[in-house]
């Protein structure tokens, strides 16, 4: 006669209480790596140093508030003509202008103008009484000015190019309203204060990048125009030529007479005295969970492992 070997509607219910009840003789383990987890967390995330967020808020300048919508206007069928783009577009101007602040090429020209390798990526925390930065002195030793990281071959070197870009981008937040009429610009460090300086000489340099970049592109228009004037013997090119060259002229003067030339400051930045990170509680959280499932799946492997072995003991 052969035995019923179909599972019943309680074995699973079975193998939960197996389950359970291997947990429950196992508590003390459970709870010892939890604990050890919990503890080594709370003492890792007490070592963390505070990190300070301070943001400006930019505003786009755009065609009207240039006073250049009219003007170019008038002569904008006529630059077309000529093959040029005269334009004046605040909108997207400011979107290739956030662009560019977090291109590797304006970081690594805004870090070496203002001589920031170090407190950018030497520097691990802040003396809130003294407002002193804290020095990693595994990284550099701030007596001889010496930078201690070391390549491949055991040599001491500075930081690359790319890794004070990846540095600075962690630390870097851009962020533009829906109807693209507002942009904040947002720099984290350890210091509140160079977090604002950061913030104010980001905000200068690339009003004067921008600034720059349009006077080399109405340079090039009024070269080009002279060189086709120099070509043409049609008097009524001519013409067209020289207005257009008169209003590339009024804008190089406009551009070179506005600092403030992509963004307006509408909100300055502050020095923070409320710290933006890390978010130590998570840390706690975090690592703790992790400890309580890492030590269940110990427990469940061990007795996994265990029933294995007995029926190979019996056979023997």
């Amino acid at each position: 006669m052969q035995k019923n070997t179909q599972p019943t509607p309680y074995d699973g219910l079975v193998n939960f209480y197996e389950l359970f009840q291997v947990l429950l003789d196992a508590k003390k383990l459970i709870i010892g790596l939890t604990a050890v987890f919990m503890v080594g967390s709370i003492l890792y995330a007490l070592k963390l140093p505070n990190v300070y967020t301070s943001t400006a808020i930019l505003s786009p300048v755009n065609q009207q508030a240039s006073g250049l919508s009219g003007s170019l206007s008038r002569i904008g069928g006529l630059a077309n003509l000529a093959g040029l783009n005269v334009g004046f577009n605040g909108e997207s101007d400011s979107k290739v202008a956030q662009e560019i602040i977090k291109s590797w090429g304006f970081v690594e020209d805004f870090i070496g103008k203002y001589d920031l390798e170090v407190q950018l990526f030497a520097v691990n925390g802040w003396n809130k009484k003294t407002n002193s930065l804290k020095i990693d002195d595994d990284i550099y030793e701030s007596d001889n000015q010496k930078w201690l990281l070391e390549d491949n071959d055991g040599e001491l070197r500075e930081p690359t190019s790319w890794e004070l870009y990846k540095k600075f981008s962690k630390g870097l937040e851009i962020q533009e309203d829906s109807d693209g009429e507002l942009v904040s610009l947002s720099v984290s460090h350890h210091s509140p204060y160079v977090a604002k300086q950061w913030v104010d000489l980001i905000f200068k340099e690339i009003n004067m990048y921008m600034q720059q970049r349009k006077l080399l592109k109405v340079d090039s228009n009024i070269e080009f125009l002279q060189a086709q004037i120099n070509k043409t013997s049609i008097s009524h090119m001519e013409s067209v030529f020289y207005t257009i060259i008169e209003e590339q002229i009024k804008n190089k003067m406009i551009a070179e007479a506005t600092p403030e030339h992509t963004y307006v400051l509408v909100g300055r930045s502050m020095v923070s005295e409320i710290k933006s990170g890390p978010n130590r509680p998570a840390y706690v959280v975090f690592f703790t969970m992790l400890g309580f499932i890492l030590s269940i799946l110990v427990v469940l492997l061990r007795h996994s492992m265990s029933a294995s072995r007995k029926p190979s003991a019996q056979k023997n």
